[in-house]
């Protein structure tokens, strides 16, 4: 079969994947809505070189993904398919990438394998169908650690460094310096592991390091020129501040004990996680440059773990760069298995099955529990857990034929293994990607429905009106979106929410959740006017 046709399929399946359903719920707050937010103000300012939230200047992220997902609204509108098209279309170029990259460095067959393996784990999946900025961060540092690799076996060096150092200066215009501090982490332990600097030149690592600086200098040096150079200073020292607080602290309470990336890794990358097992200490490939590519996947795959682990902060999304140093050397072991190279561990083959039971209970649990979600509730002490269990949401014991479907791929994928490992696999493979599918598809709205949406829903009949909304005793970005908030509100100042009970020119709603809503009931000014779910709305008299 012509290459070329091999890509086209790779593309037409990664677009069947996913392209469809990504407006099937609403953006999830904060990070969906966060990013999308400040897409939106861009457009309704006209100012794309400094991102706002609430139309005050936001800090915390620079703009590279903000403005691909000004394009996608340009072209779809404002709304959550627009959000989260550039992750999928980014889905579509990585899988394409990978087939390329593993083609390149091991074999065509590893490089399908690799390509199936990331489609079909559960994290990767979902990610391409989200509107957060990780994949394409994780994207950009992926490649520059490929460009780096080709600098010490490709034949055009110069072009390689310039590569690889524009692919950094995107990641850092995309998340910040945490792609600088994961590339020079990762350098450091090559250095160590390789013994030197030995297959590279000092000159060239000058060069990737000069066009990754001139690459985000290029956007903040354009905002300085027409902002100033106040905007410029401001903008760096928050932004710094920002991101040594979250390597230091929990933010917003997100924290966890160190092995919180390992459990992450281990279920949200299943099955792929599990064949890192396999490895043992004969070497997985015999030839130089295929060693030194794995060389660096290993590093990049235990910085960034060990890295995260000891980070304060602890969130899902966090570890998500392991992704494909983690689906490049199961796949690599996969491929050997499939060749006969290898011998299936009796341990890897048990751990598939553990691991697959457990999450297989799970999607039949899921209907079964929320059929009698109301009744469980009875047994939680939390107010607003159990106000949100109390939504109207339709579930059948059917939709646990999906669970059905997953458990019987996972114990096909355990018996014929053993003896026909590719058949087994790939069958397993395949009922994964149909879950993964289905619980984007079908199940995600429902949970959905439980944590947000009427909140959501209240947001939305304001679209068009001229009034105040804001959220009371929690921290949201959806008013914000939801509303499509105008700019230029009280000249363009930041309001505090609160001073508007005393005096407003203009209408004012508030939302709380249900453990707070005795303290605004103290305000004399507020009438409530709604509950729904762990939601209470109130007007201002």
């Amino acid at each position: 079969m012509p290459g070329y046709v091999k890509y086209f399929i790779i593309v037409v399946a990664a677009g069947l994947l996913f392209l469809p359903f990504l407006g099937n719920a609403h953006l999830f707050d904060w990070d969906e809505i966060n990013f999308a937010e400040c897409a939106r103000e861009m457009i309704a300012t006209g100012d794309y070189l400094r991102p706002q939230i609430d139309f005050q200047p936001f800090w915390e992220k620079p703009p590279l993904f903000i403005w691909l997902q000004v394009l996608s609204m340009k072209l779809f509108g404002v709304n959550e398919y627009a959000a989260r098209f550039p992750n999928a279309l980014l889905g579509i170029v990585t899988l394409v990438t990978l087939f390329y990259v593993g083609k390149r460095v091991v074999s065509e067959r590893m490089a399908t394998w690799w390509v199936l393996l990331y489609a079909s784990c559960w994290l990767p999946h979902l990610y391409f169908k989200s509107g957060i900025i990780d994949p394409a961060f994780n994207y950009f540092i992926f490649l520059a650690f490929f460009q780096v690799y080709l600098l010490r076996f490709g034949s055009r060096k110069l072009l390689h460094a310039v590569l690889a150092g524009l692919f950094l200066g995107l990641a850092v215009m995309t998340k910040g310096p945490v792609a600088i501090l994961v590339a020079l982490l990762c350098f450091v332990v090559y250095l160590v592991v390789n013994k030197g600097i030995w297959g590279y030149r000092a000159g060239h690592f000058l060069v990737v390091a000069a066009v990754a600086a001139a690459t985000f200098f290029s956007w903040i040096g354009m905002a300085i020129l027409l902002h100033g150079w106040e905007y410029g200073t401001w903008f760096l020292d928050k932004f710094i501040t920002y991101q040594v607080r979250l390597f230091s602290t929990e933010d917003a309470g997100h924290g966890g004990p160190f092995i919180y990336h390992f459990i992450v890794l281990l279920l949200g990358c299943f099955p792929a996680s599990v064949f890192l097992f396999q490895f043992g200490r004969k070497r997985a490939v015999e030839q130089e440059p295929g060693r030194d590519f794995t060389r660096w996947m290993w590093i990049l795959f235990g910085v960034v773990l060990i890295l995260f682990s000891i980070v304060k902060t602890k969130i899902v999304h966090y570890s998500s760069l392991c992704y494909y140093p983690l689906t490049f050397l199961a796949a690599l072991k996969i491929s050997q298995l499939s060749e006969g190279k290898d011998q299936l561990k009796k341990a890897v083959r048990w751990i598939v099955l553990v691991v697959g039971l457990l999450l297989g209970v799970v999607f039949v649990a899921l209907p079964v529990v929320g059929m009698n979600i109301k009744e469980l509730s009875r047994s939680i002490k939390d107010p607003v857990a159990v106000a949100d269990m109390q939504a109207d949401v339709s579930w059948h014991w059917l939709e646990s034929v999906w669970g059905v479907i997953y458990l019987a791929g996972v114990v096909f994928a355990f018996v014929v293994m053993k003896q026909q490992f590719r058949k087994g696999l790939i069958a397993f493979c395949v009922a994964q990607l149909l879950v993964v599918q289905v619980l984007i598809a079908h199940f995600t709205p429902k949970i959905e429905a439980y944590s947000q949406r009427p909140a959501i829903e209240f947001f939305e009949q304001f679209q068009g009106q001229d009034v105040y909304v804001y959220t009371m005793g929690y921290y949201s970005y959806a008013h914000l979106f939801y509303t499509r908030k105008a700019p230029g509100v009280n000249g363009g100042k930041a309001i505090d929410k609160y001073s508007l009970l005393e005096h407003s020119d203009k209408p004012v709603y508030y939302v709380c959740r249900l453990n707070k809503v005795a303290d605004f009931k103290a305000y004399p000014q507020l009438e409530e006017i709604g509950r729904k779910n762990s939601f209470v709305f109130f007007r201002k008299k």
